[in-house]
């Protein structure tokens, strides 16, 4: 259900079933509704449908209107957040598979090991020997035959097709006492496998080109590539200094001049308060010499006064 609406969402809006006479919600893509991996590249979640990665459905809604207005934001916090979120999912899941691929490489090598350690059977090595001579008389027939030596061309080319049949019968009675060649083949095609250094699959070396083109094109080869491309894209464009264009030069230069602006009203009021402190005690200094020279002339007019009175008394006597 959940599946079918989030479907109908992405073709039809999300506002499908409202009164067109309601006013609906404006869209932001900041809305935790939207799929960040989706807006900042596109969704893991898409890439391993029916796989051996599958990673589940998406529980976020994939919106193309969403994305744009993504996309023309300019760069700030959240945008920037969702971008390492992005970044951090694709680069634990590569991790997960290098370390499935240096696994995989292990498990060969450790394979390899013991097929070289096997030693070949008897059987085998008469078989391999017949082999080797029955090539042998073919390159000396076709020799033969460029040179224009017809009977001895035929004489080899006898001698090879004897040599087969022998090889053939020797086949037969070796497989009668439970030997196989066919086992013996498939033991020595063990060692001729590959890890794929994209996605960790096995592959064998000098396969059909259907069965490589199979490989290259299939979803879990395909999702793999996609996901580091992504993350060497972000990394590459993370090493390369961001174009500054002209009017966010302007707009930088504008900051410059109003925090210069600021800086220096700021230092203008500073030495006012200041020239105001200094004032105030300085008024403050004079008042208390003003204060401090009236009380000593009111003490000295009333010690005057006291000397005159007495004196005055003193001449009456």
């Amino acid at each position: 259900m959940d599946v079918a609406r989030q479907l109908l969402d992405e073709l039809m809006g999300r506002n499908r079933n409202l009164d067109p006479s309601v006013k609906t919600k404006e869209l932001n893509w900041e809305d935790e509704e939207f799929c960040t991996y989706f807006m900042v590249k596109f969704c893991p979640h898409d890439l391993f449908v029916n796989t051996r990665a599958d990673l589940g459905q998406c529980g976020k809604l994939h919106d193309e209107e969403a994305k744009k207005m993504f996309d023309a934001t300019k760069p700030c916090r959240k945008k920037i957040q969702y971008e390492e979120d992005f970044l951090r999912f694709c680069t634990n899941m590569i991790n997960e598979v290098d370390r499935k691929i240096v696994k995989g490489q292990q498990r060969l090598l450790l394979m390899n090991s013991k097929l070289e350690a096997r030693p070949v059977s008897k059987q085998q090595e008469q078989i391999n020997t017949m082999n080797e001579k029955i090539e042998k008389l073919l390159r000396e027939a076709e020799e033969a035959g460029i040179r224009g030596d017809v009977d001895q061309a035929q004489s080899l080319m006898q001698m090879s097709d004897q040599l087969k049949e022998e090889k053939d019968e020797l086949i037969k009675q070796h497989e009668s006492n439970g030997w196989s060649v066919t086992a013996e083949y498939a033991a020595s095609q063990e060692k001729q496998m590959e890890v794929c250094q994209v996605c960790g699959a096995f592959l064998i070396v000098g396969d059909a080109q259907q069965r490589i083109d199979d490989h290259l094109t299939g979803k879990q080869h395909l999702g793999y590539s996609k996901l580091r491309k992504a993350v060497e894209e972000m990394m590459e464009a993370r090493k390369r200094p961001s174009p500054q264009p002209e009017e966010r030069r302007r707009d930088d230069r504008r900051r410059e001049r109003r925090r210069d602006d600021r800086r220096s009203r700021d230092r203008d009021d500073r030495f006012k308060r200041d020239d105001r402190r200094r004032d105030r005690r300085d008024h403050r200094d004079r008042n208390y010499e003003r204060h401090e020279r009236r009380d000593r002339d009111r003490d000295y007019d009333r010690q005057h006064k006291r000397t005159d009175r007495h004196r005055s008394r003193s001449r009456s006597h």
